[in-house]
């Protein structure tokens, strides 16, 4: 377990969260939205005595691990307790029950969590993560939030893309912080004063669009309570920043998984020498086990949970408007993300050639899809983006740092943060391990394989 060093940027984001009751931290994702609000949690209940009982509503695969595992990385932030107030409404209940420093609900259970408590709404803190979800003022998540909105002493908000599409995403956001006071109580009083109708028929009104000098005129008038940061700006940041994402599957993909994985590492009896061809193969099981699908022994994919693809979802989602290299391992990795990203409104495409290469580089492409054995040495595609998620890793430590050199590399502007989507417990923590510690990919591979089936059969 590490000592938290916060970079002196984070200590003035904590800073701010402690001296400011409502605030809003717009930093872009790799920045440590997470480890920061904890640490300001922290220092609130246990050093101010100025938080009690602290709610977090975030995306639901967020909710599920992201933020108890920042946690117990670092020595500090270990104490913190959590309770996780996720699935069945009993579930949920009984998790509100529990004594604990912070609760976890994902977004789509606000209304749920504000029908439940009514005029007895209980939590003195809470923290939107990922805000940008809340800022439709027709959203009954909105709704909801404001009606115990007067109950509520502090209110953080935490997201990269504040205003996703336009800037009157803002309004909902800005009177979950400060009611109304900075952008106008009403939706109607926020367009009438920055905005002009754009897009039109005779009778209704499409969308809207801002009047000259509307922008630097709201930035002016939330500024005292809003922080906004990009990586580019803050480069005492390493040049290449690793953003562990963990992806807790649900109950029934879980019982899926062990029991497959069982089944898969049994086949191994203790008089079969373990030869690295059986272990590549045996953990290339394993691995499509952690994405959601596997072949069968005719090659057809058999899918078997979505809790990876909904994780890459949350991902982009966090990442708003930039753009991103996702590295997938198998072929029916590659075909569920597109059907997963098939209405998501981004240029999707998979890296075939020198037409998407150009393409990347142009801006053209939101999201290029890479397979990392295919998309070779010396390719550049730094000046498409900064953003690389690993969907499926690879046990080659070689392949795994050349796919990352193809944006950290010599004309790249940003700092390159690469994600890993990594499902707690599987082998993908294996595979993370071996690269973390550059050792030998085969002697890696060979080891965590036999202390799997150690741990199976005993």
């Amino acid at each position: 377990m590490q000592s938290y060093k916060p970079h002196s940027y984070q200590v003035y984001c904590r800073n701010k969260i402690i001296e400011l009751p409502n605030i809003a931290l717009f930093l872009e994702m790799g920045l440590g939205k997470t480890a920061i609000t904890l640490d300001a949690i922290r220092e609130l209940r246990y050093n101010y005595f100025q938080a009690g009982k602290v709610l977090i509503i975030a995306p639901k695969k967020v909710a599920e691990s992201t933020w108890e595992s920042e946690a117990a990385k670092w020595q500090e932030l270990a104490g913190l307790t959590f309770s996780r107030v996720l699935g069945t409404a009993v579930q949920r209940v009984d998790a509100l029950r529990r004594p604990a420093d912070i609760y976890l609900i994902n977004r789509e259970n606000t209304q749920w969590l504000v029908d439940y408590y009514k005029r007895a709404w209980p939590f003195d803190m809470v923290v939107i993560d990922e805000s940008s979800s809340f800022k439709s003022h027709k959203a009954k998540r909105f709704k909801a939030l404001k009606l115990v909105r007067s109950r509520i002493r502090r209110m953080v908000l935490l997201t990269g893309t504040p205003s996703p599409k336009s800037l009157i995403d803002l309004w909902a956001q800005l009177y979950l912080l400060d009611e109304g006071k900075r952008l106008g109580r009403t939706i109607s009083s926020y367009r009438d004063t920055y905005f002009v109708p754009d897009k039109r028929n005779q009778t209704t009104i499409f969308s809207y669009a801002p009047r000259e000098g509307a922008d630097k005129e709201i930035y002016n008038r939330i500024s005292d309570i809003c922080i906004s940061m990009r990586s580019a700006d803050y480069l005492e940041l390493p040049e290449l920043i690793y953003d562990d994402v963990p992806v807790m599957l649900d109950e029934k993909a879980t019982r899926i998984y062990k029991k497959l994985e069982r089944e898969t590492l049994l086949q191994i009896d203790d008089d079969t020498a373990i030869t690295a061809g059986t272990a590549a193969v045996l953990t290339n099981k394993l691995l499509q086990l952690c994405n959601g699908a596997v072949y069968d022994e005719q090659g057809a994919v058999i899918e078997l949970q979505e809790c990876k693809l909904e994780a890459l979802i949350e991902t982009i989602e966090q990442l708003g408007d930039e753009h991103a290299m996702v590295c997938y391992n198998f072929k029916h990795d590659k075909d569920r993300i597109l059907r997963a990203l098939s209405g998501s409104g981004k240029r999707v495409a998979v890296y075939e050639g020198p037409q998407q290469e150009q393409a990347w580089n142009a801006g053209d492409i939101d999201l290029l899809l890479v397979q990392p054995a295919s998309c070779g040495y010396g390719l550049n595609l730094q000046a498409g983006g900064h953003h690389i998620i690993w969907f499926g890793l690879t046990w080659s430590l070689e392949l795994y740092q050349q796919t990352n050199k193809r944006l950290h590399r010599q004309g790249q502007d940003h700092p390159v943060i690469v994600h890993h989507l990594i499902v707690q417990g599987g082998v993908d923590e294996d595979v993370l391990a071996s690269l973390q510690h550059k050792g030998d990919s085969q002697d890696s591979l060979l080891n965590a394989l036999k202390a799997r089936i150690f741990a199976v059969r005993h």
